[in-house]
C-alpha cells in the first residue's frame, strides 16, 4: 500500500459516509458467510497475504479473539505481541518501534493504556494503525454497537439513545458516533464523571444532538437504546467514592421501563452484574449484548479492509 496510511484512531476522524461504507460492508460480508464454519475463509479472501500485528498493553478477550479471527476469515494472518515482551516505550522509542514494525507487517492494532501512544505510533508508522482501545476512546467497539443497533432496530439516523454511567472512553466514542451518524444522544453521568469538556464542545461545534444530564430517569425516557459500561475501568483500583457516585446510575428494570417499549440494552462487556446493570436487564429480552460481542468480529473485518484499501 503506497501513500499515507489509512489509520483508524477515532470516529471523529471520519465522515458519516465512510463509517456507513464500513458498516454496510461488515453486514454484507457477515451475511455472505451463510453459516459456514468460523474458521473458513471468506469468498475471494479479501486480505490474502496480509499480516496484522496486535499489540496488547491491556488484557483482552473480545478484541484479541475478534481481530485474530477477522484476519483468518479475510485470508490473512496475525501475530500477538504482549507489550511486556517488547522494547516498546522502554529500550526503544514508540517512533522507532513503528518504523521497524512497518517493515514486517501490513497493519498494526494496538490496545494501549494512553491514547498519545497510539497517536505517536500512527504518526511514525508506514502502515495503518488501528485503535483497539485507549484511555480516551474505543472506536472499534462503537462500530460493532452501531451495527448491532441497526440489526435490531433499523437505521440509527434520527433515533434517540442514552448513555448511563461513567463518561469514559466508550462514552467518548459514542458521542463521536452520534455526531457522525446523526442520532440524538443523552449522556447521564455524575458531574465528576462526565465526558471530557473538549468532546462535548466538539459535538456542539459539529451540530450534534448530544446533551448531558445527571438524571438517568430523564435521560432514558422514550429512548430506543440504553448503553452503559463498567464503573471501574480495567487496571483501575476500586474507589468507594466513585462507586457511591455511580450507584444511582445502575441500569435496572425500573430504569429500562422508562425507555421505549422495544428499547434495547447495550453493554460492551465484560459486565459487573449487580453494579452498572442488574441480571434481569442484561439477561432480559431487550438485551443484545451477545450480538454486540459477535459483531466486533464483523465490524473489524470491514475496518481492516478499509485500512488496507480493499474497500473504499
Amino acid at each position: 500500500m503506497s501513500g499515507t496510511p489509512r489509520h483508524f484512531l477515532d470516529l471523529k476522524d471520519f465522515d458519516g459516509a465512510t463509517l456507513r461504507l464500513i458498516l454496510d460492508t461488515a453486514r454484507l460480508w457477515r451475511d455472505a458467510r451463510d453459516g459456514r464454519p468460523k474458521g473458513a475463509v471468506d469468498d475471494g479472501a479479501p486480505l490474502a497475504g496480509r499480516a496484522l500485528a496486535m499489540i496488547f498493553e491491556k488484557a483482552s478477550t473480545r478484541t484479541r479473539i475478534s481481530f485474530d479471527m477477522a484476519m483468518r476469515q479475510l485470508g490473512g494472518t496475525s501475530l500477538v505481541l504482549e507489550s511486556g515482551a517488547m522494547q516498546l516505550g522502554r529500550g526503544e522509542t514508540v517512533a522507532d518501534t513503528a518504523r521497524v514494525m512497518s517493515r514486517y507487517v501490513d497493519v498494526i492494532m494496538i490496545r494501549a493504556n494512553v491514547h498519545s501512544m497510539v497517536e505517536e505510533l500512527a504518526a511514525h508508522a508506514g502502515v495503518p494503525v488501528i485503535n483497539g482501545l485507549t484511555d480516551r476512546s474505543h472506536p472499534c467497539q462503537l462500530m460493532a454497537d452501531m451495527m448491532t443497533f441497526e440489526d435490531h432496530r433499523g437505521p440509527i439516523a434520527g433515533r434517540r439513545v442514552a448513555w448511563v454511567g461513567d463518561g469514559n472512553n466508550v462514552a467518548v466514542s459514542l458521542i463521536e458516533a452520534a455526531v457522525r451518524l446523526d442520532f440524538a444522544l443523552t449522556m447521564a453521568c455524575p458531574p465528576a464523571l462526565a465526558p471530557p469538556d473538549g468532546v462535548m464542545q466538539w459535538a456542539q461545534s459539529q451540530g450534534g444532538s448530544v446533551t448531558l444530564t445527571d438524571d438517568p430517569a430523564a435521560a432514558v425516557a422514550g429512548v430506543d437504546a440504553v448503553f452503559t459500561d463498567t464503573w471501574v475501568s480495567m487496571g483501575d483500583a476500586r474507589d468507594n467514592a466513585r462507586l457511591q457516585a455511580l450507584a444511582p446510575f445502575q441500569v435496572d428494570k425500573a430504569l429500562m421501563n422508562r425507555a421505549a417499549a422495544d428499547a434495547i440494552f447495550m453493554h460492551c462487556l465484560p459486565a459487573h452484574r449487580g453494579e452498572e446493570v442488574t441480571d434481569d436487564v442484561i439477561d432480559g429480552p431487550g438485551s443484545v449484548v451477545w450480538d454486540e460481542a459477535e459483531n466486533r468480529l464483523h465490524a473489524q473485518k470491514a475496518v481492516l479492509a478499509w485500512c488496507l484499501g480493499a474497500i473504499g
